[in-house]
């Protein structure tokens, strides 16, 4: 009952009077390895997205990763890309792929803003993958940046780019 009381805590902490006051409350609790308080902080809550600081932020986009939670649940995810988030998340992903293990391809939708010399050969190789969700990622990655190679990669893929513009392919439709 402990555990799922403390969990209701981290749910309602956007209604609580003085949300603000609860920020350090707030980071604990991303720092915890308890599944049901990460998700109750992750999940539908508004609080992280409006209170949160970049690091604080930053550090539970990560955790979400590295805990394989549902990002798409996460309330102004897409908002709140930022560049160090982007660096981070890369260079997560490149440990993942080092250890040979998968990477959620979710991971890309915070990159698109940030590409540049220093990471477009991780998005062609995605592009290169035999991988279709992989591929459909690197397209959605490129539709979101304003990097003169990304938008030539995803303009020669003239069928993602289409299914892009007419919606039928985005991130909260693409498997992870």
């Amino acid at each position: 009952a402990e555990m799922n009381e403390l969990a209701d805590l981290y749910a309602a902490l956007s209604v609580f009077a003085y949300s603000a006051t609860w920020v350090k409350r707030c980071v604990e609790g991303i720092r915890s390895n308890i599944g049901i308080v990460l998700e109750a902080i992750m999940y539908n809550n508004p609080y992280p997205y409006k209170f949160l600081d970049e690091a604080a932020w930053n550090q539970l986009v990560l955790k979400a990763f590295f805990t394989d939670k549902i990002v798409n649940r996460i309330i102004g995810l897409d908002d709140r890309a930022n560049p160090q988030l982007a660096s981070t998340l890369i260079d997560y992903a490149h440990e993942r792929w080092a250890a040979k293990r998968p990477v959620n391809i979710q991971l890309w939708r915070l990159v698109g803003k940030f590409i540049d010399e220093t990471n477009f050969s991780d998005i062609q190789n995605l592009f290169a993958s035999g991988d279709v969700n992989a591929r459909k990622a690197a397209a959605l990655t490129c539709s979101q940046s304003e990097y003169e190679p990304a938008k030539n990669l995803l303009n020669s893929a003239t069928e993602l780019k289409n299914e892009i513009l007419e919606n039928k392919l985005n991130w909260m439709n693409l498997n992870a």
